[in-house]
């Protein structure tokens, strides 16, 4: 697992920066219902799509939180006042606060099934009713865009999606919020190389591989052989699923 507080300062740059946060942010609002007046963004990171959030509509009011506390210190330095440093299974908020809630690129790095469901419980809670719960989901499959890296990283040791589009929707039903929409968008910039492959396994992003065991070298290895180095190859098309809560 990637440390946050070590990546915030490189985050940004190396996911696409403004161009895959414009594209998130407008699939998020997409799917937000007019006249949503307060919206939570569970996870907001540096605040790079939280703050495309707040400015997308007129008359929103958006509130981030984030438990790293160096991803919620540049959050804030974009959304002055209005981040909150807290973990996303124990929000720190009065339930029914909030018209809309959003979590982007967050279920795919909770712990254990558990943790999934009580982050979409707690986002559950927050809704007034007939609030919206919008978050991605399938992560890690839209990055197998079919390319030949993803040919050569087929064969690493598999750990189950905790973000499977099913499994998500099961746990938002079961906590009385119901199917109310997809989305999709493309990570922009996102799109990987070989070379920027290798130095991903070394930093420890794909979480079944360890770095600097010999598996970790083996996959090295045969992605340095690849044709095209810094060419990136497709970028991935990532999905956002919308719940809404009767009332």
């Amino acid at each position: 697992m990637l440390d946050y507080d070590k990546e915030a300062e490189r985050y940004d740059a190396s996911r696409g920066g403004e161009p895959r946060a414009a594209a998130a942010a407008r699939a998020v609002l997409g799917l937000v219902p007019d006249g949503t007046r307060r919206l939570l963004d569970v996870a907001c990171g540096t605040g790079i799509v939280t703050r495309r959030l707040a400015t997308g509509r007129d008359g929103l009011c958006v509130t981030g939180v984030d438990l790293a506390p160096a991803m919620a210190r540049q959050a804030a330095a974009r959304l002055p006042g209005t981040v909150v440093l807290a973990d996303s299974r124990r929000l720190p908020f009065r339930e029914g606060r909030f018209d809309a809630v959003s979590s982007v690129w967050l279920l795919h790095l909770a712990p254990t099934a558990e943790d999934v469901r009580a982050i979409v419980g707690e986002c559950a809670r927050m809704l007034r009713p007939g609030g919206v719960y919008v978050t991605t989901v399938d992560k890690a499959a839209a990055h197998n865009v079919g390319s030949d890296i993803d040919a050569v990283m087929a064969s690493r040791p598999c750990r189950a999606a905790r973000d499977e589009a099913a499994l998500v929707e099961s746990y938002a039903v079961d906590h009385a919020l119901l199917p109310a929409g997809e989305a999709r968008f493309t990570g922009h910039g996102q799109g990987r190389s070989p070379r920027r492959t290798v130095a991903d396994l070394r930093r420890g992003w794909f979480v079944t591989v360890p770095p600097g065991g010999d598996l970790a070298a083996g996959f090295a290895a045969r992605l340095a052989a690849l044709p095209d180095q810094d060419r990136p190859r497709p970028d991935p098309v990532f999905t956002v699923r919308a719940f809404r809560k009767p009332g």
